[in-house]
């Protein structure tokens, strides 16, 4: 019985007359990807400063206006917001547990 060929396996070479040169790219040649800026990790002046400014950013985001280069840094400005007005929520509650003798109690206006 003959056999059947082998499946080819593999990259295929980027010149086919020298099979033996790798393929290029934008890295190998030399030429650094784009650099991104650093999103800005300076903490809020307060909660509410931070909160105003988390729901600015997600306008923004939502928009689907800001240029492709502002994007992921306006992305990771929000997520950082969002991590710095949880921190905060979380130190108050747990101030308050502390007050109300490790009981979480239920605020009500009065």
């Amino acid at each position: 019985m003959p056999k059947a060929p082998s499946p080819v396996v593999g990259t295929f070479p980027a010149n086919p007359a020298n099979p033996v040169e790798p393929p290029s790219s934008a890295t190998s040649a030399g030429v650094p990807p784009p650099a991104v800026p650093a999103a800005d990790v300076t903490p809020p002046a307060s909660y509410e400063a931070g909160l105003q400014e988390l729901e600015r950013l997600v306008n923004e985001l939502e928009s689907g206006q800001l240029p492709l280069d502002r994007l992921l840094v306006s992305y990771q400005r929000g997520a950082f917001l969002l991590s710095h007005c949880r921190d905060r929520l979380q130190a108050v509650e747990d101030q308050i547990k502390v007050l109300d003798a490790g009981t979480l109690k239920t605020w009500s206006p009065e």
